[in-house]
């Protein structure tokens, strides 16, 4: 076998090196002239190429804003709905709100698609001025997960449910409302996504233009957040507390907001409501008479005790719902009904004249027995006012608000049964729960839960983040809580190691007038061991502070005053006992420390006749 004979040759080295400076010479010359080139014009190019994708961007997220307006004045004006047979054939038709949510989000789409890519990543990763960048980006990747994620099974369910309301009435609408819980429950839960992504964005850029479209971007979306919770919640619980897996029983308190109490107002009016497969029928009628001499055997605990218990709340039904917390108030309803009538309820709803106006205003107005209309402006001002000058006799007045609430209450009963009145009726309940006049509790504990976690459930939050309550109880008996003006200055001070000092300013105004009230409203239930004339009011007034808050000291008008310290549900409760003179302003300052006021607060706000005026001042990062 022979072994080939190999030849490995080097070249020399000197000739490689002139070989390698003459092919320098030839290619790495032109090859960096060329590099050279290129970085000096490419910030001016990606410049370029941002400045009209940016233009472009916002074009587009203009018109999707616009798409977005048409879509809501569409929604609130409501849409004719669907043909039950297309609904029933499940027929792919387009009404002219999908059109506009498909418009909306083609151009959400484009906008965050031009401001993808290396020049927007690059140029919003650099120091110091790349703030505007990602905000730009920010809004644009929002607007288009809003438009594709979070508005679409929201937008179609008010046709559908309208059409399942003409296809098979109520039970329909259950049926189509609990099958969209899965997908309002995702919703909810993305658009929670986006509002933490924006909250992320940078604040403060050296771009008004960016700075500002953040702003209005995280405004819509602490709007938006809470109302697809609710929408959420609402599919998972209203089915089955509406009776659609077996007949329910729920007792109605209208609240009288002219005494006010913790929850709204004094309890006067009831009646049983029954829920039968979505169908809604009142089996009673009463008033707050009825319970007199009925005891509530019903235990909420020390610290309910302790805070409520000389007021006899499980005794004297007047004073069941001084607690802000309504599902306190809600258990005492239903253990007072079973003392007396040895039912067992499902659950507890309360309304006030407020919430009666704003839903007789999609459905039009109910007729009294005596002719009389019961309409949106008028339900608050003949019910807490003008009917304790129309009946002096106690009996006949104890009547006209029974006959008030049955009114009205026929009147809400016969809408649930017109399907073209569904859009109206949603928006006029939005609005009802917005202004916390209408609170629901359910005795099933899965639907509770879910209730306690929503503004309609009325639950005091017992959370360690910033809070601030302002909770006012009639102990005159009068009924002049209707001219009581509200109002509550929440302001962050300096901060220590531990905590931050807050000052929360509370002002209270009677306006009742110095004569022309009858006696009814202006009485003295209390017999005070002091002179007071008539149209002069008596409040237990309590701060509902932070976790963990202690008072350093109080004034009342200017001059030290002792406050009753307590507590519930985790918040430390600071009541005064206040004489408020007709026509007449008095203010209650409190200084407090408080562990987390890093942010604003939670405002608790009492629903009485006029809403509490609430002023939060900016809390800055304490930086230790």
């Amino acid at each position: 076998m022979t072994v080939p004979r190999v030849r490995i040759t080097f070249p020399r080295r000197p000739r490689r090196a002139r070989d390698a400076c003459r092919a320098g010479r030839r290619v790495h010359g032109p090859l960096a002239r060329n590099v050279l080139l290129a970085a000096t014009a490419l910030p001016p190019v990606a410049a370029a190429w941002i400045g009209v994708t940016g233009w472009l961007a916002h074009t587009e997220l203009l018109a999707a804003q616009h798409d977005l307006t048409a879509l809501r004045e569409s929604v609130t004006a409501g849409a004719a709905p669907r043909p039950a047979a297309a609904v029933a054939a499940g027929a792919p038709a387009e009404s002219g709100q999908e059109r506009l949510l498909r418009s909306a989000a083609s151009h959400a789409a484009r906008a965050h698609h031009l401001t993808t890519g290396p020049a927007w990543y690059t140029a919003a990763q650099l120091p110091f001025v790349g703030g505007p960048f990602e905000t730009v980006r920010g809004i644009a990747q929002a607007s288009d997960r809003l438009a594709s994620d979070v508005l679409p099974p929201l937008v179609r369910a008010v046709p559908r449910l309208s059409a399942r309301a003409h296809a098979g009435g109520v039970p329909h609408v259950l049926t189509e409302l609990e099958s969209e819980a899965p997908a309002f429950t995702r919703a909810a839960r993305v658009a929670a996504e986006v509002r933490d992504d924006a909250h992320r964005l940078p604040r403060s850029t050296w771009l008004p233009a960016a700075d500002s479209g953040r702003a209005q971007l995280s405004y819509q979306l602490d709007r938006l957040v809470p109302r697809t919770q609710d929408a959420a919640v609402a599919a998972r619980v209203v089915p089955s507390m509406l009776g659609a897996r077996g007949q329910r029983r729920y007792l109605l308190s209208f609240q009288n907001t002219a005494e006010a109490r913790g929850t709204g107002g004094l309890p006067g009016a009831f009646a049983v409501l029954r829920a039968d497969r979505g169908r809604l029928s009142f089996e009673r009628f009463g008033n707050d008479i009825e319970m007199d001499g009925v005891r509530a055997d019903v235990n909420l605990g020390a610290e309910f005790a302790a805070q409520y218990g000389n007021n006899e709340p499980g005794t004297i039904w007047q004073n069941s719902n001084m607690s802000p917390h309504f599902p306190y108030a809600a258990r005492i309803w239903t253990a007072y009904w079973r003392a007396h009538t040895g039912q067992r309820l499902d659950g507890a709803i309360a309304i006030d004249p407020g919430a009666l106006g704003l839903l007789l205003r999609a459905t039009g107005p109910a007729r009294m027995p005596d002719g009389t209309a019961l309409t949106a402006d008028n339900a608050v001002d003949l019910t807490e006012r003008t009917s304790y000058t129309k009946y002096a006799d106690f009996d006949e007045r104890k009547a006209f608000f029974v006959d008030a609430a049955r009114a009205a209450a026929g009147r809400l009963l016969n809408a649930t049964d017109d399907p073209h009145l569904l859009p109206a009726l949603l928006s006029a309940l939005h609005d009802v729960q917005r202004e916390g006049r209408m609170q629901l509790w359910s005795a099933h504990a899965a639907e509770e839960r879910l209730l306690e976690s929503r503004a309609f459930g009325g639950a005091l939050p017992d959370t360690p983040d910033p809070f601030a309550g302002l909770v006012v109880n009639n102990s005159a008996g009068s009924k002049l809580d209707y001219y009581l003006d509200r109002s509550l200055v929440w302001a962050p001070g300096a901060c220590t190691d531990t905590d931050r000092s807050v000052t929360a300013t509370v002002t209270l105004t009677n306006r009742a007038p110095a004569s022309g009230l009858p006696h009814y409203v202006t009485q003295r239930v209390d017999v005070p061991p002091y002179r007071t004339r008539p149209g002069d009011n008596r409040l237990l007034v309590s701060y509902y502070a932070s976790e963990g808050a202690t008072l350093t000291r109080a004034t009342l008008d200017g001059h030290r005053v002792e406050l009753i310290p307590g507590e519930e549900r985790g918040h430390p409760v600071y009541t005064l006992d206040l004489e408020l003179p007709r026509q007449s302003s008095r203010t209650l300052v409190l200084h407090l420390r408080e562990p987390q006021a890093d942010r604003a607060p939670t405002i608790l706000r009492q629903a009485l006749v006029t809403p509490l005026r609430a002023t939060v001042k900016p809390a800055g990062p304490c930086r230790v």
